[in-house]
């Protein structure tokens, strides 16, 4: 059995005004332990491989619906190919990180801060993807002296509701119905062809099925599904900024994605004002996953 000591067997809650029966896949609810309404930073599950210390670590942010494990094979090989630290990091209502009602960027970037400076790996390079892309961009122009310099995976600091299936995935994943004690391949079998219904790509499934766990025979989502859709539009977009960000900032986007339109690049030069463009091809927004040693190479020349 999968032991995860923050899931909670509660019912889903409904997208709109009606609620989803009590039978359907769970989620964990929010837990914050912080009292009012005051921001507070979590405590971030993450995993620091060791390296040299004299030169900034390498930082990998997930994105939507991600988890540390994303990056689990590519921080193994940059820190062997490098000699650097590589922290890998839960964002807030994701992986093994604690859940919080709050989902906004400026949130996600102080729980970032609070680690970064807890762990002593300041400054360093932030590498973040999609919605972890975001939060290293807002990090890196509010505290610009944490970040060495930035790489944005394949999102800008410009709104992409319109080619975001990340609404429908949430739908389709608060829909899924899975009866109790059922093994765990059966589970993911009977989820995956639910899923299937609204979400024909069987590598976007996959993924998101790494978000459903077993907790004492019953399958909970350990994102906190009801913060991401409460806050999706946020998510989607940039909080608005005025400073920039004076590092070195590579872009790097996937040949086949629509994330990064043309139209985006007037805001990324205002906002970093020394970012590069660098595009891998045959790759779609999951860089990372589509191309890992590409990937890997994009990183490691914009660190030479």
């Amino acid at each position: 059995m999968l032991r995860w000591a923050r899931a909670w067997r509660l019912p889903l809650r409904g997208l709109g005004p009606s609620s989803l029966s009590a039978s359907r896949v769970p989620f964990a609810p929010s837990s914050g332990g912080r009292s009012g309404t005051e921001r507070r930073s979590v405590l971030l599950s993450y995993k620091l491989l060791d390296g040299e210390a004299a030169r900034p670590a390498l930082v990998f942010l997930h994105g939507l619906f991600g988890s540390k494990t994303n990056f689990n094979s590519i921080a193994k090989a940059l820190a062997q190919q490098t000699g650097r630290r590589v922290l890998t990091v839960d964002a807030r209502n994701h992986g093994d990180s604690p859940h919080s009602p709050d989902m906004s960027y400026e949130a996600m970037s102080q729980d970032v801060q609070d680690l970064l400076t807890q762990l002593g790996l300041v400054p360093c390079v932030l590498v973040g993807h999609s919605m972890g892309g975001r939060t290293a961009m807002l990090l890196a122009l509010q505290r610009p002296e944490l970040v060495e310099r930035l790489i944005a995976v394949d999102i800008s600091p410009v709104e992409t509701t319109s080619n975001s299936d990340f609404p429908s995935y949430m739908a389709a994943m608060r829909a899924v119905d899975v009866p109790d004690d059922m093994s765990r391949s059966s589970a993911r079998k009977l989820a995956d062809q639910q899923l299937s219904t609204v979400i024909q790509d069987t590598a976007v499934r996959q993924f998101l099925l790494t978000n459903l766990v077993e907790v004492d025979g019953r399958f909970v989502w350990r994102v906190n599904l009801e913060a991401l859709a409460q806050h999706v539009d946020k998510i989607l977009a940039f909080p608005p900024r005025q400073e920039s960000y004076p590092g070195p900032t590579l872009f790097l986007l996937g040949g086949n994605s629509q994330y990064v339109h043309p139209s985006h690049h007037s805001e990324i030069r205002r906002l970093f004002p020394q970012a590069q463009m660098q595009t891998v091809p045959n790759a779609g927004h999951w860089i990372h996953a589509d191309c890992p040693q590409d990937f890997m190479a994009a990183i490691r020349g914009f660190l030479a």
